[in-house]
Formats: C-alpha cells, structure tokens, sequence
C-alpha cells in the first residue's frame, strides 16, 4: 500500500527540506516533475489555463534542451520553474561532484532556453546526500512535497489517487505530479478531477 501523505514525523525530522508551505492560509501548491516532454506537459497546460490555475514545473535539462520552446511555453503562461538536474539523477548513487555538475548544467540550460534561472531545486527521487544538500542549499530553495499522486506507478488506479487526493489536501500542500510519459494516461484520467475538487472547495493555487 502506497502511503499518498508524506509521514508527519518525516517532515519534522529533514527540516532542511522545504515540505509544504503555510498551513493557515487556503493555498495549494501544484507541481510537475520531469518535463517537459510533448504530448504530455501541453496537456497539463491547457488544463490549468482552463481551471485558471498555476503550477510549478521541476524540469529536467535534457528535456529542455529537446524540447526548449515547451520550456518556454511553461514560462510564458505565468507557471514556476525548478531545477531538477540534467539526467534525472538519484544524489544516493552519484559523486558530490557529478552531482553538483549536473545541477549546473540543468540550471543553465534552462536559463538560455527560458531567460530565467531557478531558485528550487527538486532531488529525483527525493535523494539527495548531505554534502550535495549543503551545497545547492547555497543557491537553491530544496523543495520536496507532503502530497504525491503515485501517478508514475503502474497499475495505480487514477479513480483511488484522486480521491486520496482529496482526504489529504490540505492548506499549504505541495502536490507532487510528473509530466512525463508514464504519466500521460494517468494524469488525462483525473487531473481535471482534481483540479475541479480545488475549485469546489475554495482553494487557489499558487507558485512556489
């Protein structure tokens, strides 16, 4: 069983991460992971501009670079952009070096394709050693999330995440969605669920 809700007691002991924002105000806070990649990161677009809601995208700099003009349809439309390493490194399993390399070059690609250079930064998989978080804390805001829709997992049923969704959304979420192929079908099954069930109950999005 897949826990959607990001464990209280984790979010209290690894303060170094950012897990959600400020619980007293009835905010939400969307984000993608892995994009941008065609046929997938311009549907969730047109979804939020048709909910009139905003989203931060944590990209990763080899899909930018295939795919710049995407990156900058994501900037032009108002939504954030994060930094999400250049291949989509686990931190466990690369070099202090390599990975800080790696972030870099995400960092910069993303600067020359959109104009902007991010200030989040999202570890793949949520891994991440201690040397490589000190130093990207120097530059960056480490974002991670208190919500996930599991909607890379095969076999997870949209119906069951939608609705885990909606018992554990709270004020200050940081849902966590990717917009990469695997996801495609999921996220075309009941992202506009979610969506209206953030409309129906009074909470706005906002970037990061």
């Amino acid at each position: 069983m897949r826990p959607f809700k990001v464990p209280d007691i984790a979010q209290q002991v690894f303060t170094d991460f950012t897990w959600h924002r400020d619980r007293d105000q009835r905010n939400v806070f969307l984000t993608f992971d892995d994009g941008p990649v065609d046929g997938v990161t311009d549907f969730v677009l047109e979804a939020l501009d048709q909910h009139r809601m905003k989203a931060t995208f944590f990209m990763v700099g080899d899909n930018v670079s295939r795919s710049g003009s995407l990156a900058r349809q994501v900037w032009q439309a108002g939504h954030g952009i994060g930094n999400h390493t250049f291949h989509h490194l686990r931190g466990a399993k690369t070099s202090v070096a390599g990975y800080l390399q790696d972030v870099e070059r995400c960092g910069e690609v993303i600067r020359a394709e959109t104009g902007t250079r991010p200030t989040l930064f999202r570890p793949p998989y949520g891994s991440i050693r201690c040397k490589q978080k000190r130093a990207i804390k120097e530059a960056y805001e480490i974002v991670l999330w208190d919500l996930i829709s599991w909607d890379f997992v095969p076999g997870m049923s949209p119906k069951r995440a939608l609705r885990k969704l909606q018992e554990t959304t709270r004020n200050g979420s940081i849902v966590l969605f990717h917009d990469q192929q695997k996801s495609r079908h999921f996220l075309k099954s009941m992202l506009h669920g979610y969506l209206d069930y953030l409309s129906a109950t009074g909470y706005t999005t906002q970037l990061l």
